[in-house]
């Protein structure tokens, strides 16, 4: 089973062991190009696009100026350490055992604006570029024009080397987007997350986003190849709901005395 997630806007650039066994990613060549475009814009141009504050635009311009094909090492941190959103914090990659990390290399995948696909150990510069905007290259106006097949492609792969039959998706919908079902060709499953307010059930996000990153813990620990045992996740409080859920599309809810 292979899970996908989103990136983070927050980053956390603090230094890691030296013993964490860091890779390349593989889109390398694509994000320096991406990197380059994004250096051409003007700071206005910059803004407008990422919709910043000034302060998070001249941060992001600089990292853009700053973006380099051959970073140091100490230039760059893994993926799954660095990137600091809600999220992040349900998955908490820091607090698993090597084993369970090693596992996640080959079983985890995070969809990124810049890098296209990134294992969890993969080094990364400090960059922000979602998914979403528009940015314009020879390959079209927009990041889904740029990215195309290939990470659908990258996923299918992956999932044929770990002979994964399943695509659990845990992104949220603008980054699930970037990936073409038709390339991926293989069975996508949605857990959704539901929280218990003014007597209705709904997706609260900040709460779905943990809840996301918590789920993915959940297959790294339990090693989950089998769809069916999804339902044993009941982190915090959710529980499976048999009776509204269907195969692709899982359904976990929490009560609103355990949300509080």
């Amino acid at each position: 089973m292979l899970a996908i997630i989103s990136p983070a806007k927050s980053l956390d650039f603090s230094p890691v062991n030296d013993d964490v066994p860091l890779t390349t990613p593989q889109f390398t060549d694509e994000a320096i190009r991406l990197a380059t475009a994004a250096r051409r814009l003007s700071k206005a141009r910059l803004r407008a696009m990422m919709d910043l504050s000034e302060p998070l635009t001249e941060l992001n311009y600089q990292r853009f100026k700053a973006f380099r094909s051959d970073p140091d090492i100490d230039e760059t941190r893994p993926a799954a350490f660095c990137f600091a959103g809600d999220t992040y914090a349900g998955l908490d990659f820091k607090g698993l055992g090597r084993s369970d990390q090693a596992h996640a290399q080959d079983h985890l995948r995070i969809l990124s604006g810049l890098y296209g696909v990134l294992r969890p150990l993969d080094r990364i510069q400090p960059y922000r570029l979602e998914m979403g905007r528009r940015l314009k290259t020879r390959r079209g106006e927009t990041l889904y024009d740029f990215w195309g097949d290939l990470v659908a492609a990258a996923l299918k792969a992956q999932a044929e080397r770990i002979n994964a039959d399943h695509v659990v998706n845990l992104a949220s919908t603008e980054y699930f987007r970037s990936v073409r079902l038709k390339a991926l060709d293989l069975p996508v499953i949605t857990p959704v997350f539901l929280d218990e307010s003014n007597g209705r059930a709904k997706v609260i996000s900040f709460f779905a986003k943990r809840a996301r990153g918590a789920m993915a813990r959940f297959i790294i620990e339990h090693r989950i190849t089998d769809p069916r045992h999804l339902a044993g996740f009941t982190w915090e409080d959710y529980s499976f709901q048999s009776a509204t859920s269907s195969q692709d599309a899982p359904i976990f809810l929490r009560k609103a005395a355990a949300a509080a």
